[in-house]
């Protein structure tokens, strides 16, 4: 009996060696499972680094042709509208002496209704303060009636087409007497 038990207690303890390396071998299994894990989420957040960035500079591309595209489509306009410029001062000047009538004056006003519409804004007001941005002093005079530099007369209307000055007014200006 003694030597029974004794083969018990020997195959216990070797059962229990056993189990300990086969632990110790799903112990390590797991851990590399572990790292190819880990191994795989670097791999995806390096991915998914690379498609966001991807995404913002499509973003950035795409939001600067369409800058690019509305700026050329403006260039292009100005340049139309630019050409047209001697045609609205010859209206206007027809308009002054009293010859734009009839038919002609249809096509006069239809033409300055679609330049208006188009979005091209005729400026220039006398008496204004004068704005070197927006004026181009043509003819200087002092007087002691004004305080600041004053226009006091447009010689030619000035335009401007969105932001863009197509055109200054060209002007009269009268400085204050010293």
């Amino acid at each position: 009996m003694t030597e029974s038990h004794q083969d018990s207690s020997v195959d216990a303890s070797s059962t229990d060696l056993t189990s300990d390396e086969e632990a110790q071998g799903i112990a390590a299994e797991i851990d590399a499972i572990a790292q190819e894990v880990q191994g795989e989420r670097d791999v995806i957040a390096d991915l998914t680094t690379d498609l966001q960035r991807l995404q913002a500079e499509y973003s950035n591309y795409r939001k600067r042709v369409e800058r690019d595209r509305s700026l050329a489509h403006e260039v292009a306009i100005t340049s139309v509208l630019t050409e047209l410029l001697p045609i609205l001062d010859d209206l206007d000047r027809a308009s002054e002496h009293g010859e734009l009538t009839g038919g002609f004056k249809a096509v006069a006003d239809q033409l300055i209704a679609t330049t208006t519409r188009i979005g091209l804004v005729r400026f220039g007001d006398a008496p204004s303060p004068f704005d070197p941005n927006i004026h181009d002093a043509m003819l200087h005079e002092t007087s002691e009636e004004v305080t600041e530099t004053t226009v006091t007369a447009i010689l030619q209307p000035g335009y401007r087409f969105k932001e863009r000055i197509v055109r200054p007014a060209r002007v009269t200006v009268t400085d204050p007497k010293l």
